[in-house]
């Protein structure tokens, strides 16, 4: 039976260009920069209604981050957006540096993230970001589901104190959080109970662990179903109370299985509960172009891959 249903598919950049116009209107210290990406990142309404509050770096990421890191200084609380690949991987340095080291106030918000940017290729889908990211101190990273759940993200991350790393894409995916949700930094979501194995899943997975609890319950499988929207902090309560009533664990994510949820659930489950894991994730390879369904299914990121991980830890209890 199906325990979360839609109506909608829309993208989860579009979640976030919905909430920084939301802030625009509600927060007079929230500024946008962007790295000639406006249309991508979906930023154009927030830079109709304050024009005075957006700044074009064009392509000069590094440029981009220096600058964001300057603004908190004086009170701002400015959003960066550029793709996943460029906010992170072109400009590392620049993010440890000036950004994560002194704890500024800087949020940098990365589209077209994973596998499910498609048809632009290997050298665009970046699959190390979120392990990057978690690496650095001082910086909190998020990974939301769907249109709302980024939106909400979005809002909440203006008031948290400190650099964040919110990651989102470019496909159209299910709608199916409340529109209305208070979104909650390190709180893991609880979507579906089950008895006999638990999914971890985040960011585009969350949908393909639904579907793949779907499947698994056809054949008397109860699965456990928990979004992990945030990589760090980590809800260690949340994991470790799911892990104690299943015993055995499946983590799914888009993103390579080397610095993902995946290890962080490891260490987790390592240092206070051992019990089998299973990692759905990109294994030690870099992408290519296509279309994204295509692509989540060659590369074992679907929802049948989630089904067949799980099978398999259920083996191992």
């Amino acid at each position: 039976m199906a325990k979360f249903t839609y109506t909608k598919t829309q993208d989860t950049r579009s979640g976030f260009g919905a909430g920084l116009a939301e802030l625009g209107r509600t927060n007079p210290d929230v500024v946008a920069l962007c790295a000639d990406l406006v249309g991508s990142l979906k930023m154009q309404d927030f830079i109709n209604e304050n024009p005075d509050r957006f700044f074009q770096v064009g392509i000069a990421e590094a440029n981009m981050m220096g600058l964001a890191a300057g603004m908190t200084i004086g009170g701002k609380i400015p959003f960066t957006g550029t793709f996943a690949n460029f906010s992170t991987g072109r400009v590392y340095d620049q993010i440890r540096q000036s950004i994560a080291y002194s704890g500024k106030n800087v949020k940098i918000c990365a589209s077209h993230a994973g596998l499910t940017l498609g048809e632009d290729g290997a050298t665009h889908q970046i699959l190390e970001d979120i392990g990057m990211m978690k690496m650095l101190p001082h910086m909190t990273v998020i990974n939301p589901c769907d249109y709302n759940q980024t939106k909400a993200a979005t809002m909440a991350i203006a008031e948290h104190e400190g650099p964040v790393y919110l990651r989102f894409g470019r496909p159209k995916v299910p709608i199916f959080t409340p529109e209305d949700q208070k979104f909650e930094i390190g709180k893991a979501l609880h979507l579906i109970e089950g008895s006999d194995v638990t999914i971890f899943a985040t960011g585009h997975l969350v949908w393909e662990a639904i579907l793949a609890e779907e499947a698994l319950e056809k054949e008397g499988i109860s699965a456990e179903v928990i979004n992990i929207h945030t990589i760090k902090p980590l809800d260690v309560e949340a994991i470790l109370k799911s892990v104690a009533k299943t015993g055995c664990v499946v983590t799914a994510e888009e993103h390579q299985m080397n610095g993902g949820l995946g290890d962080s659930v490891a260490q987790t489950l390592a240092l206070n509960h051992p019990a089998p894991l299973e990692m759905v994730a990109v294994n030690d390879s870099f992408g290519e172009s296509g279309v994204p369904d295509e692509l989540m299914k060659k590369y074992g990121i679907d929802a049948e891959n989630i089904v067949k991980a799980a099978k398999r830890a259920l083996k191992r209890k």
